[in-house]
């Protein structure tokens, strides 16, 4: 199992518009095309999870992630503001890079850890946060994780 095996071009957006986290998180849940209602469920799903400690990891980095019976297989996304948010990440620095993680409570095939794990492990290598800051199109990103074969 690769991290390019989860994404697509859809569920990428280069240009986050919102300025703050929890604007960023309903604009992040809006790349997943679920209807309103089920927005609604995983934005609260999501804060909850934010509340019990910012998912900012640090060097620009931020994996919000939460399990909801309103995703039926494991879902995520890729969400850049390249001028940054604030998002009480762990280093207290902005973040820029948005992981999204959103998966069924009980998954079959059990990828949500894994998933974590993987998204944390490629944000932790140490050109990374540099090559996400200058990627221009959503092909170039699902390069990248191709690249690095996470």
């Amino acid at each position: 199992m690769e991290l390019r095996e989860f994404f697509s071009e859809d569920v990428v957006k280069l240009e986050l518009k919102s300025e703050s986290k929890d604007d960023i998180l309903k604009e992040m849940i809006g790349l997943l095309g679920v209807d309103e209602k089920s927005e609604s469920i995983l934005y609260k799903m999501l804060k909850r999870r934010e509340n019990l400690g910012s998912t900012g990891i640090g060097k620009g980095i931020a994996i919000p992630h939460c399990r909801s019976l309103v995703v039926n297989r494991l879902r995520v996304a890729f969400g850049r503001k390249t001028s940054g948010v604030d998002y009480r990440a762990i280093d207290e620095q902005p973040v820029q890079n948005i992981f999204l993680i959103v998966a069924p409570p009980l998954e079959v095939s059990n990828q949500y850890l894994p998933v974590l794990g993987k998204i944390a492990q490629f944000s932790k290598e140490i050109d990374v946060p540099g090559r996400l800051e200058k990627i221009s199109s959503p092909g170039e990103f699902l390069a990248l994780l191709e690249e690095k074969g996470i």
